[in-house]
């Protein structure tokens, strides 16, 4: 158990830089099977309708909000009553009001940030923004039925 280690200490001059990769080399051994930005690029922005809820792509924002789920509660966000105010501007720009179930919930810091990059990826948007409002404060009235429905309320 005694053992004595030691540690050895080797100097040296310079290491070799590793070969860089190039594109060309790729090509070669790789062939592009499919273009994933095809379908995207296709995809033609929806007008929205101003100064009103409504229209195509104040719908694709809608869609979008409900594929974000609460870690904690397995609902939506949007059906938790979490979501106050959706806004598309004339310049296809998405405005989001929201609230958290509470001031210290674990994901306050990523969850405006998680619903920003979601909404902002729905074809035709050309900006999202996200608010996080504590008032009024988010009660489990604010929920869907179908949200009550998923956590046994009703």
């Amino acid at each position: 158990m005694n053992e004595e280690r030691r540690i050895e200490v080797e100097e040296v001059e310079g290491v070799a830089a590793p070969a860089k990769a190039r594109v060309s080399d790729a090509v070669e051994t790789f062939e592009r099977k499919r273009d994933y930005l095809e379908g995207f690029l296709s995809q033609k922005p929806a007008e929205p309708v101003a100064d009103e809820p409504g229209g195509d792509l104040y719908e694709a924002v809608i869609e979008a909000l409900k594929e974000i789920y609460d870690p904690e509660i397995p609902v939506n966000i949007y059906d938790l009553g979490l979501i106050y105010h959706v806004e598309i501007t004339p310049e296809h720009h998405a405005k989001v009001k929201m609230t958290l179930t509470t001031p210290h919930c674990p994901v306050a810091e990523s969850m405006p940030g998680e619903v920003e990059l979601r909404v902002g990826a729905v074809p035709g948007i050309g900006d999202a923004e996200v608010e996080l409002v504590w008032d009024p404060p988010w009660d489990p009235q604010k929920m869907t039925d179908e949200a009550r429905l998923e956590l046994g309320m009703l």
